[in-house]
């Protein structure tokens, strides 16, 4: 589970969004929040929050983070920002994509099971409803390597995390034709989106 403070952060997530996104060779400029959908770190350590936005040009782009406590040695290419969190300190802002505990995590979704993170807003009773509903074709027992080093590239439509002999295809341009044969997928709805998305899969 997720859990969510009420807290101020500098930057907020738009502002390293609009910072960011524009430099990559599939982002675009003139960015709007359209939603949000988590997954859990097994230890409890690293935040893991994929966003989804709209373009000016009317793209829907998808940017996976990581939020740490601390610097992930050796991803210096990776790293966004440093954010100022009133409760937790500061972060450091990853491009998920080149985290292993995102790819380690993704894995586990696209081949063993691993469900959505449940959202907990700091002193609610119940966790709230996501912004962005996600299901992974996995199934319980599905055998998952363990990650090491994360090799990625990415193109003007997509990202791809190659762990060992697995390669996951993260797709960045979701308003573009998607492969309609891939086995071990993840999809997702949103607001005005009732179809399924293909997000993630297994190349």
């Amino acid at each position: 589970m997720a859990l969510l403070h009420r807290a101020t952060i500098s930057p907020t997530k738009l502002e390293l969004l609009t910072d960011w996104v524009p430099t990559q060779p599939w982002g675009e400029p003139g960015l709007e929040l359209v939603g949000a959908y988590r997954f859990d770190d097994p230890d409890g350590e690293v935040g893991i929050e994929t966003h989804l936005v709209a373009t000016a040009g009317g793209r829907t782009l998808q940017v996976p983070l990581t939020y740490r406590g601390a610097p992930l040695a050796g991803a210096d290419e990776q790293l966004i920002c440093t954010m100022e969190h009133s409760v937790l300190g500061r972060r450091w802002i990853y491009d998920a994509t080149g985290d292993p505990v995102y790819a380690q995590v993704l894995a586990s979704v696209l081949l063993a099971g691993a469900g959505q993170a449940e959202e907990l807003v700091e002193g609610a009773d119940a966790p709230r409803e996501p912004s962005v509903r996600v299901t992974g074709s996995g199934t319980a027992s599905g055998d998952v390597p363990p990650v090491g080093d994360v090799r990625t590239s990415s193109d003007t439509s997509s990202t791809v995390l190659e762990i060992g002999d697995l390669r996951i295809v993260v797709r960045r341009r979701l308003d573009e034709p998607a492969p309609a044969d891939v086995e071990s997928r993840l999809t997702g709805t949103w607001s005005g989106v009732d179809a399924p998305v293909l997000l993630a899969y297994v190349d």
